[in-house]
């Protein structure tokens, strides 16, 4: 199914495609003697810097044929815009559809949307339309504001939210200050987006750890991308995000752009299927993760990934120590004398990494200060810069004006 649907992306984005048929024209690339999946190593892998120079060029259809702008967050350089189609966005609502039901949603569920459906954000109207193709209710509340999450859910009785993970601490915080009994709710599950709530082994880290220890919900972890316009998403065995082949073709790639085997970190790289407006071959997400390939608990054979281990381009190497920043965060969310933080990243005249933390603590004072630095001693071995800021502070820095998540993480090389 997958080859018969590469053979005809391929025939699609040589007539329509300026990028690729460019791109096939300089390797001298004959679409037709690729025929299997092993043949699509034939072509050239496409990097998010042609998408970002070359935006345009990737389109397969006349402005009239596009009924929706989205855009990608802009995490590694500029936003890339990615234009869809009527049926790019019933293929979309296809793949939430599918998500959605692998982790366990049904028509009688109720979900809250705690996250931005505005701001060219092609997850939020995703998730709305597949929610919608299940039959389920839908409360479009938007990101934020605790006070109001929790009264809409006593008011209207949501059975599951999806909401960024460390959003959903805020809750349990909030619930904790104003004597609401979160474990006397009508919430079960939590679809989480845009966070690690897993470890490589699939194990609960400690922000998932975390949110369970308080609130007795199921957790769902999720891993997509704008431009692959696929979701990966876990079942309930929570062994890893279930891949949908009909709609991508995925490769894990190493430093060689060579297929890595099961259980090993390569780059994704995914080919998209049933795409018109922006359709991609072989692009490289910059996402490193790891796949298992033998069959899940639930009955499904597909490929699994596990969560988000880093990005390519975010590796920080610290005085020695090589980090991505998921992990710095597990790091960061362990102790309670850390209350949020961000990490920022710059390099110094020399053009050596260093890092600075941004961080709320507990409280002012010099043993939460001690306790604080020698923690991070240990656990890292090197000591980065500290400075401490008050929780409104620390909300300016992680929500500017044009953030759709809180940002965590500031790259400044």
């Amino acid at each position: 199914m997958q080859e018969e649907k590469l053979q005809e992306l391929l025939r699609y984005v040589s007539l329509r495609s300026p990028y690729y048929r460019e791109l096939f024209e300089q390797h001298q690339i004959n679409i037709d003697s690729i025929k299997t999946l092993a043949d699509l190593t034939r072509i050239p892998t496409t990097e998010k810097d042609d998408l970002q120079k070359r935006n345009n060029d990737f389109l397969c259809v006349t402005a009239e044929d596009i009924v929706e702008y989205t855009s990608t967050s802009g995490t590694l350089g500029g936003p890339v815009t990615i234009a869809l189609t009527e049926n790019d966005l019933d293929r979309l609502a296809n793949n939430e559809y599918h998500s959605f039901l692998c982790a366990d949603g049904t028509k009688e569920d109720i979900y809250q949307l705690m996250l931005t459906l505005d701001r060219q954000f092609m997850a939020g109207i995703a998730y709305y339309s597949g929610i919608r193709k299940i039959g389920a209710g839908i409360i479009r509340l938007g990101p934020g504001v605790p006070s109001l999450q929790w009264e809409t859910i006593q008011r209207l009785k949501p059975t599951a939210i999806v909401a960024v993970p460390s959003f959903i601490l805020k809750l349990i915080n909030f619930a904790r200050e104003n004597n609401i009994d979160i474990n006397n709710t009508s919430v079960k599950k939590a679809i989480c987006i845009g966070e690690n709530i897993r470890n490589p082994d699939f194990s609960l880290n400690i922000l998932g750890r975390k949110i369970t220890e308080s609130w007795d919900i199921k957790l769902y972890s999720t891993y997509a991308s704008t431009e692959m316009q696929t979701a990966f998403t876990e079942c309930s065995a929570g062994k890893g995000g279930h891949h949908q082949p009909e709609l991508v073709i995925v490769e894990l790639l190493d430093d060689n752009d060579k297929s890595v085997d099961p259980n090993t970190p390569g780059e994704v790289t995914i080919t998209t299927l049933g795409v018109e407006g922006m359709p991609l071959i072989r692009y490289k997400t910059g996402d490193i993760c790891m796949y298992v390939d033998e069959p899940c608990t639930c009955g499904r054979t597909t490929l699994r990934l596990t969560s988000l281990m880093g990005r390519k381009k975010q590796m920080i190497k610290f005085k020695g120590t090589t980090l991505y920043p998921p992990a710095l965060f597990d790091i960061l969310s362990e102790r309670d004398e850390i209350l949020d933080f961000v990490v920022e990243v710059y390099a110094n005249e020399i053009g050596l990494d260093q890092v600075s933390l941004y961080v709320v603590p507990a409280e002012e004072s010099e043993e939460c200060d001690h306790r604080i630095r020698a923690y991070l001693q240990a656990r890292l071995r090197v000591s980065p810069h500290i400075k401490y800021v008050s929780a409104e502070e620390i909300q300016k820095i992680q929500f500017n004006e044009s953030s759709r998540k809180p940002i965590r993480f500031i790259d400044r090389r």
